[in-house]
């Protein structure tokens, strides 16, 4: 297929490296700068949720080792800007997302002769997370969380139990391109009511991390990947949805215990994209790799050796179907 490559990296770089120059290089060409054109069938260009960004980073860069002619493009643009802005419209050929595909963007998907397929890849533990120093709060109810979040909801600390400070919220959380914003509030906010505006909003999550970090009385949400990078600085709170405090981890995740905030992870391939040699072999190898230690060590629950079966038959299955 034909693809508006946006900037091109080299491969063969370390974890941390090829994050930092991946998006430096990928939101270059995003933000309208001239594309480094790869040769044909060498190029694979992702992004979406930043959640699910850690497990395509970490698999790019075992893939990059193995692979070191194949350039790799990777940015975080949110789940829904992944797939408004470049998926669906046939500039990238993997869209990691931390929700499932949307009716309108696969009509979308749809109107460009972009064939989108699913394969869950993970599963995360959604994560409430508060400064260290706030000593007086360790686990919120989901109907506690639910009116700190939701518009026209409790503005002070006091608000929600007369013993805890009687100070304002400062909140940090997803903007609305985020799949993490879509299942916090189909999770927490529920249809009935509107997730709350006043409260920053961003797709960096490091950027709801130093917010954190700098307020006494501060909340965010993230995936769990960026809290077990930071246990020390900032505080995860554990969640009672049926009596019962229960703390996020990739334990807690895989038992179906912390609920309701574990939630699948997915990438979704163009499959016209598997005419290409490039994008084949990097699909294949992820998902190999997605059910092994490479997705816990950056904090999310590996698929199973099932899943992994289910999703190699459907890979193999499309790329037959545009390779015959």
């Amino acid at each position: 297929m034909s693809r508006d490559t946006t900037a091109s990296l080299p491969t063969g770089l370390g974890r941390r490296d090829f994050l930092a120059a991946a998006s430096v290089a990928l939101s270059g060409g995003m933000a309208g700068c001239a594309g480094v054109f790869a040769e044909e069938g060498n190029q694979v260009n992702i992004a979406g949720s930043s959640t699910v960004f850690p497990v395509t980073e970490a698999i790019a860069s075992a893939f990059s080792e193995e692979n070191p002619t194949v350039n790799l493009s990777l940015s975080k643009t949110g789940t829904g800007g992944g797939f408004g802005n470049f998926f669906c419209a046939g500039r990238t050929d993997i869209n990691n997302a931390s929700r499932a595909i949307a009716d309108a963007e696969i009509e979308q998907c749809g109107e460009n002769d972009i064939t989108p397929i699913e394969f869950q890849v993970a599963t995360d533990a959604l994560t409430v997370v508060v400064n260290p120093e706030a000593d007086w709060v360790d686990c919120l109810t989901v109907d506690e969380l639910h009116d700190i979040w939701r518009a026209g909801g409790a503005e002070r600390w006091s608000d929600i139990n007369e013993d805890w400070p009687d100070e304002e919220f400062e909140l940090y959380g997803a903007a609305t391109t985020s799949g993490t914003f879509d299942y916090f509030n189909e999770a927490v906010i529920g249809e009935e009511e509107n997730h709350r505006s006043d409260y920053h909003a961003t797709e960096r999550d490091r950027t709801i991390v130093q917010g954190v970090q700098g307020s006494e009385y501060a909340m965010g949400y993230f995936g769990f990947s960026y809290y077990s990078e930071n246990p020390n600085s900032i505080k995860a709170l554990s969640i009672d949805d049926d009596g019962a405090c229960v703390e996020p981890s990739i334990e807690t995740a895989m038992s179906g215990e912390y609920t309701p905030l574990s939630r699948p992870l997915f990438i979704y391939v163009a499959k016209e994209s598997l005419a290409d040699s490039a994008v084949r072999d990097f699909a294949r190898f992820y998902m190999e790799r997605a059910a092994t230690d490479l997705v816990s060590e950056v904090g999310y629950v590996p698929i199973t050796e099932d899943q992994r079966d289910e999703n190699v038959a459907k890979l193999d299955e499309a790329i037959a179907e545009v390779t015959e």
